[in-house]
């Protein structure tokens, strides 16, 4: 074994989970910290402009996008012992992310000139659109295909700080939210640029016009469809209650969607991490490993993401306040809503990204996203002009479990035997804790006015009521983490 293969197989998951972990808890604190300002001081139509600009460009970030980085995680971690191998073909799709990226902004620029719905949001539109070059640039695939977090989680660090600091000073009264998206675009991709120049610690990448389509452009077509379906269901409410309803619609809902991504985007950290470790442990064949490693991520993610399904329905109406206003209030209703999404898309992923994708079935992928999406259009189409953000906050739900429901099928012949009684008694341990936190949060209710108390006293008494429910069932899992810890604290 080569030595530079030793040094990357000796990269602990565990931290790199650790790290993209506490990375996302930055992207969790940042909105924690802005979302309370930022929805006090403009109005709930500005934020419905925002927010159906920024979801709008994202169909022109997903065009610039193609699947590339997918596809180079999955190809790109075969070679990354490889310099020479690794920059030619880190060049090649790099080359092929910036002609993506050329004519996603031809169609936007048609987009903005031939719908005059648009126009009304064309400078803030121009302004998010400034993530998609940026984005191109960043090739954060790099990183994830040598596993380098420390790098990406301090990057984050410094500029979370800076665009903070620029939120207070400059957006300080309603007419703002122009400013607050270009300190939103700056604090997603503003190091990009530095990402692009560090790159070269790793390979050499350089744009060419020498591009093997043949190897390349099949297996990227394949899951730009199913990242272009995938975002269909995950934005096209945004957008389609902008045009089927109005800004203030859009505003009630975009608080509760900024809750569930928030949560969705702690538990997905660590999945996110595991990635390239399922594309290298599959593509060496080592099945083994792949099985155990596939095991005990679903069986963690089912930890965390059952219970916190649970709280934050809970927890909706107290969440909402003290993150928005009591002006806000009416999204309690689609952020519950929401919550069994949390579940779904979590499994979701793992059977797309862990399975499907490592074992090159795209074309199943982008069945599975296809589907889903359809799915999502006909349902709001047909529900949004009675139900409004409820209808969104549904069909996401239903969408994320038929997605879930067909990956197990496509991936059944892989999955065989995984799953098994185990497993199953997991995961029953977790929905009797995850009961014991609805108590938790009744008696909270009951013994407190505070929206701070509630929260306090309902977090941390089911944390420590969950965690004692699962120690009583003797779940494995629970007492690998304490031994981990005590070998830590000694």
């Amino acid at each position: 074994m080569l030595i530079g293969e030793i040094k990357h197989e000796k990269k602990s998951l565990g931290l790199n989970a650790a790290l993209n972990g506490f990375r996302s808890v930055l992207n969790i604190i940042f909105p924690i910290i802005t979302f309370p300002y930022i929805s006090r001081v403009l109005t709930v139509g500005e934020i419905g402009k925002y927010n159906w600009s920024n979801s709008f460009v994202s169909y022109f970030l997903l065009i610039a996008g193609l699947g590339v980085s997918t596809y180079a995680i999955r190809e790109g971690a075969k070679f990354r012992n490889d310099r020479k191998t690794l920059s030619d073909f880190a060049s090649q799709v790099f080359s092929i992310n910036i002609l993506s990226t050329l004519a996603s902004y031809v169609l936007l620029l048609l987009c903005v000139l031939i719908f005059s719905k648009i126009h009304a949001y064309a400078i803030c539109v121009f302004i998010f659109s400034i993530q998609i070059i940026f984005t191109t640039l960043g090739t954060e695939w790099i990183y994830s295909i040598f596993e380098e977090y420390a790098y990406i989680t301090i990057r984050s660090i410094l500029f979370k700080i800076l665009s903070i600091v620029l939120l207070f000073i400059f957006v300080r009264r309603p007419g703002d939210y122009l400013k607050y998206a270009a300190i939103t675009v700056f604090s997603a991709v503003g190091s990009n640029v530095l990402n692009y120049v560090h790159a070269k610690k790793f390979c050499t990448i350089s744009f060419t016009f020498n591009i093997d389509w043949k190897s390349h452009i099949k297996p990227i077509l394949i899951i730009f469809g199913s990242s272009v379906a995938s975002a269909i269901y995950v934005s096209i409410d945004t957008t389609l209650l902008g045009l089927i309803n109005n800004n203030y619609v859009v505003g009630i809902y975009s608080v509760s969607s900024k809750m569930y991504t928030i949560v969705k985007q702690l538990i997905s950290a660590v999945l996110t991490v595991a990635i390239p470790r399922f594309a290298l442990l599959w593509g060496r064949n080592r099945i083994r490993q792949y099985r155990q490693l596939l095991l005990k991520i679903s069986d963690v993610l089912a930890m965390i993401s059952v219970p916190m399904s649970v709280g934050v329905y809970m927890l909706a109406p107290q969440i909402v306040v003290l993150l928005s206003s009591e002006k806000y209030i009416r999204s309690v209703s689609s952020l519950r809503l929401l919550c069994p999404a949390l579940i779904f898309s979590i499994f979701s992923w793992i059977f797309t990204s862990c399975v499907l994708i490592p074992a090159k079935r795209e074309d199943k992928v982008f069945i599975v996203t296809a589907v889903s999406a359809i799915i999502n259009v006909v349902l709001n189409l047909l529900l949004m002009p009675a139900f409004k953000e409820n209808a969104a906050a549904v069909t996401t739900s239903l969408s994320e479990f038929v997605s879930l429901i067909l990956g197990i099928y496509y991936s059944k012949d892989i999955i065989k035997g995984i799953y098994e009684k185990s497993f199953l008694k997991d995961v029953l341990s977790y929905l009797v804790g995850a009961a014991s936190i609805v108590i938790v949060c009744i008696f909270g209710s009951m013994l407190f006015k505070s929206i701070i108390a509630i929260i306090m006293f309902d977090v941390v008494l089911s944390v420590i009521e969950y965690a004692l429910i699962l120690i009583g069932l003797k779940n494995r899992y629970i007492f690998e983490m304490l031994n981990t810890l005590a070998i830590r604290f000694k």
